[in-house]
């Protein structure tokens, strides 16, 4: 990791840069692979999945005797384990609902909103070097909360042509409709445009790759709904000199392990802390499984003192990390300052897997930055809101007014009359 000291607020754009392609150079790559799925469908699925994955696909669709086979797979203590997130993901997003309120805006004018499902919609759950079983729940458990009719997910294949056990059954535990066996840009293009095998949906969710992330971008541009752009995971941690140096490496290395285009960031206000939890994470790294990829992650890395934590705070709102993590002294109160983070963890004994597996919240969140504008996938991902209104014939005497005054001034004489015709009876 890079030591930075004292940086000076013009040189933050340049050392905060994510590790991350040019889009356009990866849009090149990923359009003829849309293109590719649109044009030939089933067809196309198989050929990437024989290009990218190294297996023959004969039925893209997972079969129920797969799934069993996969439930009956997996440990009873990895059973227990996801139906506590489960329930904990449940508790969370249950409280998300909000009742119908009808408001009378006017004497005789009701006005109210109503949340409505989403018929149809695309989970995308990666299975690369680490098969993402938690986002099958961190997806699937809003989605039938919010009432979606249709939930297709898509993960790629290992070798032997079968998705990771744990996914089957987390999808066959949240209530998936239907599972796929595709991976990467070409997935999207499945959901998005529909094939031979994969419906079409109204929404695509799920975090992945740059790669797809661009195919989720680009089909968004053709009238797919996206969650929000969610590519490379990243954390930025504040520690001052109350934090534990093996707390903050752990919370470090459990981001950096995710892929070599993450990106992790320890900011403090203490200069005596850059050593210690670079100690910290050497020795760490030696013990970690995964020691090769987090590596190359930390490669792309930074440690950065600052000259108090008003500043610490500046400088994490302005690079708006996915996940933030604040080992400080009352953290709580520092945390009012916060403005731009896509979930934020609080304390020394708040370590962001918690978030990531089973506390409650939704792991799926904004990256790259997009913290400054989107927020992380709750129940509102999944649901539309339709607005509905009831006037009486003494509702519009009273507004009719108003309504043919403001339409007269710009000169929609037809809206006007719409109103005229009915108070003039």
């Amino acid at each position: 990791m890079q030591f930075i000291k004292y940086p000076n607020s013009e040189s933050w754009p340049e050392i905060l840069q994510r590790p991350t392609q040019s889009l356009a150079e990866i849009e090149q790559r990923v359009l003829p692979i849309l293109a590719e799925v649109k044009q030939h469908g089933d067809a196309a699925l198989k050929a990437f999945a024989r290009q990218y994955d190294g297996v023959e696909i004969d039925d893209l669709k997972v079969a129920e005797t797969e799934i069993n086979h996969a439930v009956a797979g997996v440990s009873e203590e990895l059973k227990a384990a996801i139906q506590t997130a489960k329930s904990n993901i449940e508790k969370f997003h249950a409280k998300q609902q909000t009742a119908v309120e009808v408001v009378e805006t006017t004497p005789g004018v009701l006005c109210w909103r109503k949340s409505v499902g989403i018929e149809k919609v695309g989970l995308y759950i990666p299975g690369g070097s680490a098969p993402l079983f938690s986002t099958v729940l961190m997806l699937a458990v809003p989605a039938k909360l919010a009432g979606c009719g249709e939930i297709i997910l898509c993960s790629p294949p290992d070798k032997t042509g079968k998705i990771h056990p744990a996914i089957l059954y987390a999808a066959h535990l949240c209530g998936v409709t239907k599972i796929f066996k595709a991976g990467g840009a070409q997935a999207i293009a499945a959901m998005a445009y529909g094939t031979e095998s994969v419906p079409q949906v109204y929404k695509i969710f799920g975090p992945g790759n740059q790669y797809v992330t661009a195919a989720k971008q680009l089909v968004s541009k053709n009238g797919v709904a996206i969650d929000m752009p969610a590519g490379p995971s990243e954390v930025l941690v504040i520690g001052d000199d109350e934090a534990r140096p093996d707390f903050i490496a752990a919370d470090l290395l459990s981001q950096a392990e995710h892929g070599p285009d993450s990106q992790v960031i320890f900011v403090t206000t203490d200069e005596a802390y850059l050593n210690l939890v670079h100690f910290a994470l050497d020795e760490q790294l030696k013990q970690l499984p995964r020691k090769e990829i987090a590596e190359q992650a930390l490669a792309n890395s930074k440690m950065i003192v600052v000259k108090d934590m008003e500043e610490a705070l500046r400088l994490s709102n302005f690079y708006a990390p996915e996940h933030l993590i604040l080992q400080v002294r009352d953290a709580e109160e520092v945390a009012q300052h916060v403005v731009n983070a896509g979930s934020v963890f609080l304390g020394h004994y708040t370590p962001e897997s918690a978030g990531d597996y089973a506390s409650g919240t939704n792991h799926t969140l904004p990256t790259n930055g997009y913290a400054t504008a989107f927020s992380g996938v709750s129940l509102d991902s999944f649901v539309k809101k339709i607005t509905f209104q009831k006037i009486s014939r003494e509702g519009l005497q009273q507004l009719g007014g108003t309504i043919e005054i403001m339409a007269e001034n710009e000169e929609l004489f037809a809206h006007k009359n719409a109103v005229s015709i009915r108070i003039k009876q």
